[in-house]
């Protein structure tokens, strides 16, 4: 049945993809996001540290697609307002309000510092999503926070959360390392699709790509919610290593997960 969705984060790239995608599968969105939503005149603009405004826009939904908060690398301390604090208000606000599914947008930074050497395509060797927290930012850290509190209210109040390591979700790959990495627009409605309507029963954890051949990441746990991707990174392959290279062996893509968001920084 068509389902009634808050999608938070609705102006951003990630948002802006799936405010025109998932309407397809018979999801009535409402839009939410800090900046307005472009052609949007009924959307919501809201600060996620603000409690009551995150409730009034979850009163009434079905479940929750979780993008809003800062997507890329900042002060810790608005990292902790925006993604730390607003989403304990979106769970919290699920909580008072009934609403028992959310998909949240986790990323690969949440375990960026995970080595990739001996890696590579095929069913052995790819990074599952057992592997262990090991954030490469503040804001990877918040997305361990993230995925902490869904299991946290997953076991407490029976909110059932998926959780998307999402890797790169760009219309086309950028770089090198997003040939592994890449995640299309139409596999990314595809697989929040299938988190919103599979069933699922507590925190459940999937790495969010296409089907790469150069993928570094197991996606039988995506698979099993019925997530079936139809695009391949590797189409792009000769147009991105043209303008690029191939990964350095021992340059910061081809040594952990998380890329340039790995680099190491001496102590002072």
């Amino acid at each position: 049945m068509p389902q009634t969705i808050l999608l938070t984060g609705a102006a951003g790239g990630v948002g802006t993809m799936l405010r025109e995608l998932l309407p397809a599968y018979g999801h009535r969105l409402r839009l939410a996001d800090l900046a307005p939503v472009p052609d949007a005149p009924d959307a919501l603009a809201f600060d996620l540290r603000d409690a009551d405004a995150v409730r009034a826009a979850v009163r009434g939904v079905d479940a929750v697609v979780h993008l809003g908060g800062i997507s890329l690398e900042d002060t810790f301390a608005r990292i902790l307002g925006a993604n730390v604090e607003g989403t304990y208000h979106l769970y919290e606000a699920a909580r008072l309000e009934g609403v028992r599914r959310v998909v949240f947008a986790s990323s690969n930074h949440a375990v960026g510092f995970t080595p990739l050497h001996g890696l590579g395509p095929g069913d052995r060797g790819l990074i599952g999503t057992g592997t262990p927290p090991r954030p490469d930012t503040y804001y990877g850290l918040s997305k361990v926070f993230g995925e902490g509190l869904a299991q946290l209210y997953a076991d407490k109040y029976g909110i059932d959360t998926v959780s998307i390591r999402i890797g790169s979700c760009f219309p086309k790959p950028r770089s090198t390392r997003m040939l592994s990495t890449w995640l299309s627009p139409a596999d990314c409605a595809r697989l929040v699709h299938a988190a919103l309507t599979a069933p699922v029963e507590g925190h459940v954890v999937v790495n969010g790509i296409s089907a790469n051949t150069r993928a570094w990441w197991d996606l039988a746990p995506a698979r099993a919610l019925g997530y079936e991707p139809q695009d391949d990174a590797e189409a792009y392959a000769a147009e991105v290593i043209a303008e690029h290279g191939e990964l350095e062996p021992d340059g910061v893509d081809a040594r952990f997960l998380g890329g340039a968001f790995t680099e190491i920084e001496p102590p002072r």
